[in-house]
């Protein structure tokens, strides 16, 4: 309280070495219902030492290079707290503020983007700070130990609780670590990182499948024609254009930055390989309709089609490659061929026919534009649409 300036000269020569002090005092009063309205005598100090980690420097290190803008929120005393953040190596840790002085909400807005260190802040301002971060367009990840952070943690995006803390706040967190060890978290990251990714890049093989099918089979029925694969051919085109691959692209290491939302991610790179085979293989049928050529031929010939789309889509999914993502792309061309060639009558493969060949050649060659301009197109589209909707890339990656 006011009594505060006859001790602070000696309570800040501890904070500047980064420790907690606790203040022993005498108060005059006998009531505190009302707070302390008598005189506080300061009686003497405990000093709390806040060891830093080895491995504390390295893991936001870490963080600071994946673009995480990492903000200390606490109760104690913010000269004690930016001291710790900075031999923690905390970017911007020297720039830290009393939570005391941010008593209304456009302060405390407009300090989340200004200020690393937030000192004397309450449970409930906690809690605001997320929101004021989420309202500013950032996914807020808060990480607690104690009965105070708890209103933060079930408002953030995500929350991290420590197994040796409260166990409130272990059972309002989504993640837990077992270890206490805040060190674990660029290894969290990893993993989930590769599971989204890799999820992401396997959803758009299935849905290319699914919406592709779903196409045709309309196309069918609205020209009355008879639907141009056999059920074995269609095994053949999923097994080495879908399920290998993404068996082997599920499983692998992927540490690359998430961006966007998932199930948009997921569409763009679904739709444009899904409309190539619609628009390739209804076009292929009609043709072969008016040019005579067989059922047979040209259920072999769609296929094949079906097959360069397939790998097209594969190889753009698989981007960038490595040895291990060329090694997939080319065992599984190399599968469907050997299965063409060897295993033809399984699979209902014939040989085709020279109009048949000119066909297939000429759509075949088609493909890789059709693709192409399908994918810029809509492309294109997200981008007006979110201008449209006043958003930016930044934004919308965020």
């Amino acid at each position: 309280r006011d009594a505060y300036a006859t001790v602070e000269e000696e309570i800040t020569t501890f904070t500047k070495d980064g420790d907690r002090v606790l203040l022993f005092a005498k108060y005059a009063g006998t009531d505190l219902k009302h707070g302390l309205t008598e005189e506080v005598i300061p009686l003497g100090f405990v000093i709390l030492a806040n060891p830093i980690r080895e491995n504390a420097k390295q893991t936001f290190e870490y963080f600071n290079n994946q673009g995480v803008a990492i903000k200390v929120i606490s109760g104690d005393n913010p000269g004690t707290v930016s001291e710790v953040a900075l031999q923690a190596g905390i970017p911007g840790a020297e720039n830290y503020v009393d939570a005391t002085t941010l008593d209304t909400a456009a302060k405390l807005r407009d300090a989340v983007e200004q200020y690393t260190v937030f000192g004397r802040v309450t449970p409930k301002q906690k809690q605001k700070l997320v929101k004021a971060l989420q309202i500013k367009g950032h996914t807020v990840a808060m990480t607690g130990d104690g009965v105070n952070d708890i209103l933060a943690m079930k408002d953030a995006d995500c929350s991290v609780a420590m197994a040796s803390g409260s166990e409130a706040a272990s059972n309002v967190a989504q993640l837990v670590l077992l270890d206490s060890d805040f060190s674990r978290m660029p290894s969290v990251v990893a993993e989930g990182r590769r599971v989204v990714n890799n999820i992401e890049r396997t959803a758009a093989l299935y849905i290319v499948k699914n919406i592709f099918s779903m196409l045709l089979a309309i196309f069918s029925v609205i020209l009355m024609l008879d639907y141009p694969l056999e059920p074995s051919q269609v095994s053949l085109i999923s097994m080495f254009t879908i399920g290998i691959p993404a068996f082997f692209l599920a499983l692998e290491p992927n540490k690359n930055i998430i961006k966007g939302h998932f199930l948009t991610n997921v569409f763009l790179k679904a739709l444009p390989a899904a409309l190539t085979d619609a628009l390739a293989v209804g076009a292929l049928v009609i043709f072969g309709k008016t040019f005579g050529v067989g059922e047979q031929d040209i259920s072999t010939a769609a296929t094949m089609l079906l097959a360069i789309v397939g790998f097209m889509i594969l190889y753009k999914i698989s981007a960038p490659m490595n040895k291990l993502r060329a090694g997939i792309l080319g065992g599984c061309i190399a599968g469907l061929l050997f299965c063409s060639i060897y295993l033809n009558q399984l699979f209902a493969i014939t040989g085709m026919t020279t109009k048949c060949i000119m066909l297939f050649v000429v759509f075949a060659i088609a493909t890789e534009p059709v693709l192409r301009y399908l994918t810029i197109l809509l492309g294109k589209g997200r981008f007006y649409y979110r201008r449209l909707r006043g958003k930016t890339p930044l934004e919308e990656e965020a």
